[in-house]
């Protein structure tokens, strides 16, 4: 009987450490799910801010271009108008010299006032080139001219005007530049023929 006893009191030892060490065994998968679910959900977290940043930026870029857009909009009626402006100031400079045509060129001088005011509406201006250093961004040089009045590479002349539209190149400016003159070259001594020489 003590030893039906004793294996009884074993039989209960062992399934006191078998039920105490369940626990622990049963613990450990808790805590690595609730790291795994910690991490996962900073991972969402992360990516979550990554497509909100990006989104954002998608925005601003939308809304960027869309303001490109109407600025420029106009863009290629405007370029048409500029040969009309052109003929009117041939005009204006044409009626200057003759007599006698006050009428007409009051008439085209008002024209012409019009169109800029136009133009200035939808923020075209015009690129000052007389006398300016030569800058290839916004002129375009068609020769040189030598000039000692005038620094080299100085635009002398202007043959077409040039246009801005809101602060970007619409047409450049066709100028002639100027360049520092030609040193004469050292004329031969006409009188060498006469000068006597060491022979004689």
């Amino acid at each position: 009987m003590a030893k039906k006893k004793e294996q009884q009191d074993t039989e209960q030892e062992l399934e006191t450490a078998e039920s105490a060490e369940q626990p622990e065994a049963a613990a450990e998968p808790e805590i690595s799910v609730e790291d795994q679910l910690r991490a996962e959900n900073k991972a969402f977290q992360e990516q979550y801010l990554r497509t909100l940043a990006d989104m954002e930026n998608l925005r601003k870029r939308t809304q960027r271009e869309k303001e490109d857009l109407s600025k420029f909009a106009n863009e290629s009626i405007l370029r048409e108008i500029l040969p009309v402006i052109d003929n009117l100031e041939r005009a204006v400079e044409h009626a200057q010299q003759a007599e006698n045509s006050n009428g007409l060129l009051e008439g085209v001088q008002m024209t012409l006032i019009q169109f800029n005011q136009v133009l200035e509406r939808f923020g075209v201006e015009a690129i000052e080139a007389m006398g300016q250093p030569f800058d290839s961004a916004v002129h375009q040089a068609m020769g040189q001219l030598e000039s000692a009045d005038h620094p080299s590479n100085t635009v002398i002349q202007q043959m077409q005007k040039g246009y801005l539209l809101n602060k970007r190149l619409l047409r450049p400016a066709m100028v002639m530049v100027s360049k520092a003159p030609a040193a004469p070259a050292p004329a031969e001594n006409d009188n060498s023929k006469d000068a006597p020489t060491a022979d004689e």
